[in-house]
């Protein structure tokens, strides 16, 4: 037999035995704490749905025949709940790719029956910003703790200068030295998610005029368009709170109930199959666990 042909054979096996200790999945209980316990999660504290109208002028890099099509998408840059008010300031903008033709002198001059042109891409940024008012928490915020900052003395006596009666002191505080007591709270800022938008824009040609050569009715060109757009999205706004939650069972029949393997229904659980697979597993057969 060739050298080849063995190497082939080796590799054909070893792949094989790589495949099926691929497949051996062991599912493991995790560890569940039981009783009422207190986790950190993050807290809805409102979710509104906003708008903002835009109007703009969007100047084109060369002339444009027409557009094809407008593909839109929301960022949002900054979404802050301002603490301890109801305020919430926003800002973003709309990214906006414009896929339009423009006239191509190079491919072929224009007639009176035929133009020709070149698909090309334009991307802007459109900002935006707003501020609106939370008027109903769904959960109240916990507000933020105040940093304190106190000064305390110490009590000193001195001998008066000469001019003072000998049994005289001076009673006072001591100016070269500096006191305080100072405390930090490090408080959890709200944040915010962006769940959806919905943008209705009307985009309107502003300097059109026909093409320089012959060409046919109505076909011009343009470098500007003002955009109109109503902007309707979504935002959730959260903060990190802390939860009492009641964990009331940590049942390894139950976990399994959930995967769809329990066995109150008379099917095996993952114990039984674990056990036989190894049993059959040592006798060159599988059991149907498998």
């Amino acid at each position: 037999m060739s050298d080849s042909h063995n190497y082939k054979k080796d590799h054909e096996h070893k792949t094989k035995i790589h495949h099926v200790d691929s497949t051996a999945v062991h599912h493991q209980h995790p560890h569940v704490s039981i009783g009422k316990i207190i986790t950190k999660v993050p807290v809805v504290l409102a979710e509104l749905t906003l708008q903002v109208n835009l109007d703009t002028i969007i100047h084109f890099p060369e002339p444009v025949l027409e557009i094809k099509d407008i593909k839109k998408r929301l960022k949002l840059t900054q979404c802050r709940l301002l603490l301890p008010s109801n305020k919430l300031f926003i800002k973003g903008f709309v990214r906006k790719n414009i896929q339009y033709a423009s006239p191509s002198l190079d491919i072929q001059e224009s007639t009176k029956s035929t133009i020709a042109s070149d698909l090309h891409s334009f991307t802007t940024d459109i900002p935006f910003q707003l501020v609106t008012e939370v008027k109903k928490f769904i959960t109240k915020p916990v507000m933020p703790e105040i940093n304190k900052r106190r000064e305390f003395d110490f009590f000193v006596s001195k001998p008066l200068p000469s001019g003072f009666p000998e049994k005289d002191e001076l009673l006072t505080s001591d100016l070269s030295q500096f006191h305080q007591e100072s405390a930090q709270f490090y408080n959890e800022l709200p944040f915010c998610e962006l769940i959806s938008s919905k943008i209705i824009e009307w985009d309107e040609a502003i300097d059109r005029m026909p093409l320089p050569n012959s060409a046919p009715i109505e076909e011009g060109y343009f470098t500007k368009i003002e955009e109109k757009m109503v902007v309707d999205f979504t935002v959730k706004v959260l903060q990190n709170q802390q939860l009492r939650v009641s964990s009331a069972t940590n049942d390894h029949d139950d976990y399994h109930g959930h995967d769809g393997h329990h066995g109150h229904d008379g099917h095996h659980g993952y114990d039984e199959c674990y056990d036989d697979h190894d049993h059959h597993k040592n006798h060159g057969e599988y059991d149907e666990c498998d």
